[in-house]
């Protein structure tokens, strides 16, 4: 087996501790009282706040609560898609309505060789064109530009004479790389990271949902809590606590032989 040990998001001790608990299932009441206090009940979102939520019907409830506050017109852009390209696939709503003032996410890196934005970005829209969507992101000195990207659906196989692996393009999908993102759930957020993010992870019902939303900060600090994490809401797989148990018995036997 080959496991990868080094963090790249986290640097606090502490933080990392708490996570690496949750993950294998082992977290101490002194971590969970030091978790819980970031259950703030009251706290009011500020700018750059995402929520993560267990289940899509609440993340739209969100987005669609927060962007009817807006007064601003409403545009909506649909996307072009050729070909097969699954529908569950599709990276972004294939009709999006966006208005100005409302925060986004980039759901897709910048191809272009100035690196604008990526996958998880948040801003706020400042202006809006037929066919460009103008978004101020926190520390960004100017507003970026977005128009329509492509997304390409790969199919693969193995060549017979070469075994070589082949790609070919079954479909695409074309829609500006934006999101609503007041809140998303913590499903679509593997992969992603934020600096500042509420989670309501309570009535977390998949293995590793807990671990998933509270290891996408980079900081305690950054967590808003509203919902108690409970030991209710760590559910971890079997096999995967059984591939950990294994590892540490693995190095501690290591470590004595070194010795």
């Amino acid at each position: 087996t080959i496991e990868l040990k080094h963090i790249y998001r986290q640097d606090n001790a502490k933080f990392i501790k708490i996570l690496n608990e949750i993950r294998t299932n082992t977290l101490t009441q002194e971590s969970t009282d030091e978790l819980n206090k970031r259950y703030l009940p009251n706290f009011k979102p500020e700018e750059g706040y995402i929520a993560l939520t267990t289940h899509n019907i609440k993340a739209e409830r969100i987005n669609n609560k927060e962007l009817d506050k807006l007064n601003s017109k409403s545009f909506t852009y649909k996307a072009n898609v050729e070909g097969k390209f699954p529908e569950y696939s599709y990276p972004t709503e294939f009709e999006l309505k966006l208005k100005i003032g409302a925060q986004v996410m980039f759901v897709k890196n910048d191809p272009s060789s100035e690196k604008l934005f990526y996958n998880g970005k948040i801003g706020m829209i400042t202006d809006i064109e037929e066919d460009t969507v103008f978004v101020r992101c926190p520390d960004d000195e100017e507003e970026i530009a977005v128009s329509s990207l492509v997304w390409e659906n790969m199919k693969y196989s193995i060549d017979n004479n070469t075994a070589e692996i082949k790609e070919e393009v079954e479909g695409s999908f074309s829609q500006i790389p934006l999101k609503l993102a007041w809140a998303i759930t913590i499903h679509k957020s593997q992969g992603l990271t934020f600096e500042k993010a509420i989670i309501d992870a309570g009535a977390s019902f998949a293995h590793g949902q807990t671990y998933v939303a509270l290891s996408r900060c980079k900081s305690l600090q950054g967590i808003i809590l509203s919902s108690k994490i409970t030991g209710a809401g760590i559910i971890c797989n079997q096999s995967v606590y059984q591939f950990n148990k294994n590892i540490c018995a693995i190095d501690l036997v290591a470590y004595s032989l070194a010795i």
